[in-house]
This record gives C-alpha cells, sequence and structure tokens, in this order.
C-alpha cells in the first residue's frame, strides 16, 4: 500500500531515465506475443494453452547501467510476465466465465514507469521489511538502528531503495508442471539502516489451473527484522476497466489493526464486528468504504492490516517452513466470473483498496488509473512488529531460515 500524500520520495530513480530508452526496448514493452523471446528461450515452446514454458527478452537498463529482463511464463491458457527489475508482475492474463483471457493485475507498459518517483509498488517484491516502521527506528538485541524515512515520519516497504527498486538474478527453475522463475538478491549489512547480509531467494510458481505460488525464503549472517510481500495490484474484471467497487471480498479474519493518522498500528487488536472493517462475508468492497469512520478516513479508505483467524492465532515467530498454509482472502468479480482464492503461512494481510491512485499514472493498456481501478492484497506479518512486542515477532537471526508462502489461486 502506498503511503500518505505526498508520495514517498525516489530520488534514486529519477536520474538520468532517459537512459532506460535505450536500443528502442522500451517501445516494445508489450508488443511481443505470449511465448515470444527476444533473446534466449528457457525452457518450452511458448504459450498457446499448451504445457510450462518460458522465455525471456531484454527490458532495458536502468540508470546505473544494470540490465533489466522480462520473462514470460506460460502454463494452458495464463501468461504471466515479470520483470527483474523489483520482481514486478507486470501482466497476468487468465480466462474469463466465457474463456476470454485478460489482463488481471495492473502495470506500466514499460521500465520507465516503475522507475519513476511516482510507482506505487505496481506488482513489486517488496522487502526488506512490508508496510510500515514507525519514525523508521527499532531497537534490537540493545542497539538501535535509524532507516531512511519515505512516508511521512515513516519507512515504508523497506525505504526509497528498497528491493522493489533492485535488480533480481533470474533463474528458470520450471519442471514438467509448473513454469517457474527464481529470483535471486543479496543485500548488504546495513542496506537501507537495516544490520546484517542477507540472502533472498522468491520462487514464482505458475501451474494450470492457474495457481500462482510465492515461495519466500531468505538467511541473515547478523540479527535483523525481515517481512516479505509481493505488492499486486488486482482487478479481476480487466486492467483498465474501471474500479473494483463491485468486486466482493471476503477476509478470514475477525480482528484488524488500527492505526493513528500516519498509519501506524497503534498496537490494539480491535474486532471487525459492527466496522466497516467486518469481511468475514463476501462484501462488495464499495459497500462501505466512504463510511464516516475514523478509520476508514485516516487510509482514505482501505489501507488496513487484518489479523487472520488462524488456528495458531497468529502467535508465531517470524516465518518458517513449520507453518501452514491457509486461505487468508477470496475476492470475486461478478461481470467477469473471476474469483482469486488468496492463501498464505503470514498472519496478516494488508487490504489496500487502491484510494491514492489519481489519474497521473498511465496502465499497460494505454488507460489512466483512477481511485480505485486496483487493490492489494499483501500477505504479511504486521506492520511496525519491531517496535510492539505484542505482535508476532519478525526478527530473524544466524542459523534460521525465513521461509514463507502465499497462493493465489484463480478460477472462473
Amino acid at each position: 500500500m502506498p503511503g500518505q500524500l505526498p508520495r514517498p520520495s525516489r530520488t534514486t530513480r529519477r536520474r538520468a531515465l532517459a537512459a532506460v530508452l535505450g536500443a528502442g526496448l522500451l517501445a516494445a514493452a508489450l508488443a511481443a506475443p505470449a511465448g515470444a523471446t527476444g533473446g534466449d528461450g528457457r525452457h518450452g515452446g511458448g504459450g498457446g494453452g499448451g504445457g510450462p514454458s518460458t522465455s525471456v527478452e531484454p527490458f532495458g537498463t536502468t540508470p546505473d547501467g544494470a540490465a533489466v529482463e522480462r520473462w514470460t511464463l506460460s502454463n494452458g491458457d495464463t501468461t504471466m510476465r515479470v520483470l527483474t527489475y523489483g520482481g514486478v508482475i507486470q501482466t497476468l492474463e487468465v480466462p474469463d466465465a466465457a474463456g476470454e483471457a485478460g489482463n488481471v493485475v495492473l502495470g506500466f507498459a514499460d521500465l520507465a514507469g516503475y522507475l519513476s518517483e511516482d510507482d506505487p509498488y505496481f506488482g513489486s517484491l517488496i522487502g526488506r521489511y512490508g508496510n510500515r516502521i514507525a519514525e523508521g527506528r527499532f531497537t534490537l538485541d540493545g542497539t538501535t538502528y535509524q532507516l531512511p524515512v519515505n512516508d511521512g515520519p515513516n519507512t515504508l516497504h523497506g525505504g526509497p531503495g528498497g528491493f522493489s527498486e533492485r535488480v533480481w538474478t533470474a533463474t528458470d527453475v520450471s519442471d514438467r508442471d509448473a513454469a517457474a522463475l527464481q529470483l535471486r538478491l543479496v543485500s548488504e549489512d546495513g542496506d537501507e539502516g537495516f544490520p546484517g547480509t542477507l540472502t533472498t531467494t522468491v520462487t514464482y510458481r505458475l501451474e494450470a489451473g492457474p495457481r500462482l505460488t510465492v515461495h519466500y525464503q531468505a538467511t541473515t549472517d547478523a540479527p535483523t527484522v525481515l517481512n516479505l510481500t509481493q505488492h499486486t495490484y488486482w482487478n479481476l474484471a480487466g486492467e483498465g476497466s474501471g474500479d473494483v467497487y463491485d468486486h466482493e471480498l471476503q477476509l478470514d479474519a475477525s480482528g484488524y489493526t488500527p492505526v493513528d493518522e500516519t498509519l501506524i498500528p497503534t498496537g490494539e487488536v480491535a474486532p471487525v464486528e459492527g466496522t466497516p472493517f467486518d469481511f468475514r462475508e463476501p462484501t462488495p468492497i464499495g459497500a462501505r468504504i466512504r463510511a464516516a469512520d475514523e478509520q476508514v478516513l485516516f487510509g482514505q479508505g482501505y489501507d488496513h492490516n487484518w489479523v487472520l483467524d488462524r488456528t495458531d492465532d497468529g502467535a508465531r515467530e517470524g516465518s518458517d517452513s513449520e507453518d501452514a498454509l491457509a486461505q487468508a482472502a477470496v475476492l470475486h468479480d461478478p461481470a467477469s466470473g473471476r474469483t482469486l482464492t488468496v492463501s498464505t503461512t503470514e498472519p496478516g494481510i494488508q487490504f489496500y483498496s487502491g484510494n491514492f491512485l489519481d489519474g497521473t499514472l498511465v496502465g499497460t493498456g494505454g488507460g489512466v488509473y483512477r481511485q480505485g481501478d486496483g487493490l492489494a492484497l499483501e500477505t504479511q506479518h504486521f506492520p511496525d512488529s519491531p517496535n510492539q512486542p505484542q505482535f508476532p515477532s519478525t526478527v530473524l537471526r544466524p542459523g534460521e531460515v525465513y521461509d514463507s508462502t502465499t497462493v493465489f489461486q484463480i478460477t472462473s
């Protein structure tokens, strides 16, 4: 979820943006058909309703000269395009109830959009810490760490140079059942103020169904805090089709974490019953989004963390392979017939209703994005957990493996 206005500063993205336009790569951003390479095909023979396949093509360079790739993953009638810049899911094409394929995620047509300071984390991998840390400060083992702030007084999504702004190393790890891509990033000790050298891998696994599994793993050489997530904006009616207020959302959560005016949790876990935050039954997103409720006013809509009704009540430390996968959310679009089911090993989910989309961003389909034209469902540990000891811990120590999984299943 993007921060409150003013938008986060991204000065590192503004330098020499013209450099990304070299070789005419960006002008053809979405021109290549699914399965076309423009480079080396790495697995299978393309999409078109067949089995798993992957291909890769150049997608420009960053201002500091790093080459960016775009990978196309196809399986059956589903096609997904992933950038090595930020691990961005640029497009995800799935059929509707009539069998017509359409892109159901928001994004930009070229690399310049993602490099812009106005990018609201479209489709990005988020780290080191998804969501907010109050005043960009936390204390771990007696040492206080100061992070750069980029969301008013707070640090959002890892800071102004977080994982969404890095070029990841990609490896094709497909098999007979899935088109799969593993992304790897090494974050040095002190990166954005965080302690420890962190090695992270994120694997996108696209199975028929379609079923997209996002698997995160990380290790550190010194104690640190970690909270990884994926920031895709969904519109099941199709990218560029208008707002999502008619989408029906169900969240498997009887509590949420109220926030102050800067969107930092107060520390309370409040019941959703009797509030605009009660999505225990399928409810149109627009039904209560303009309610005269202080929490809705703080977020200018929904931009809050829900505490999932897990059998362990979310009272888990860190994220590890013993955590069970449980349903977190079901999103349904009556118009297209598409349904998205989100399952996760995480204790929380941030529902952000696209409140700060203001008509200034042009998407992959050539139209502008306005308020509510997409929504994010970010599986996570809770915001500001390093400063809230009553929340599940996000501490990762040497010898431990951060292991987290989220599954996005789409049916029609």
